[in-house]
């Protein structure tokens, strides 16, 4: 059996926590969670988005509509940049994700 993966670790963690769905946007620097929500059947959910930004703001209306943590995730350096607009937008009205 192969030995678990930081990657594996993060996902078995958010699924403790109740998490459903990560919204992202795929990158070199994140292959190896994108192949870890292979491994664990898709749970919680990837839902890929058009842009990095788009991620977060997928992420912060998942949050407000549903009163659940909303999760998102981008790639290292210009990717998690893009990722600000939506998360300050979530800190403003008190959302959590």
């Amino acid at each position: 059996m192969p030995s678990q993966t930081v990657a594996d670790y993060l996902l078995s963690r958010l699924r403790q926590w109740g998490v459903e769905n990560v919204f992202g946007f795929p990158g070199d620097g994140i292959n190896g969670i994108l192949a870890a929500f292979g491994r664990a059947d898709d749970r919680p959910r990837f839902v890929q988005a058009r842009h990095e930004e788009m991620a977060a703001f997928e992420a912060v209306g998942y949050a407000k509509f549903t009163g659940r943590v909303g999760v998102c995730m981008a790639t290292s350096g210009p990717g998690a940049i893009h990722l600000l607009n939506g998360l300050y937008d979530a800190k403003l009205d008190h959302v959590p994700v």
